[in-house]
């Protein structure tokens, strides 16, 4: 288990997806990457989220395509 957290680089918080490591982990972080490191927006693949408060609040989603809508919301 892992979590795959985005966080605009300026701002306060992050989202979190509850994932598993592997071959679709990395498509979806590799799809995503594309539209979210133009914007500023950083995609990280943590361990626990209590090891990382630098992403402190974290704000849990529920599945891929809220996390996607997420991340697209902050790359507005």
């Amino acid at each position: 288990m892992c979590y795959l957290i985005a966080k605009n680089k300026n701002g306060h918080g992050c989202y979190a997806l509850k994932t598993a490591h592997g071959k679709a982990l990395v498509e979806l972080k590799r799809g995503l990457n594309k539209e979210a490191v133009p914007k500023g927006v950083q995609l990280v693949t943590i361990s626990r989220p209590n090891a990382y408060g630098e992403y402190a609040p974290y704000h849990f989603v529920k599945d891929e395509a809220e996390f996607a809508h997420a991340v697209r919301a902050l790359c507005k």
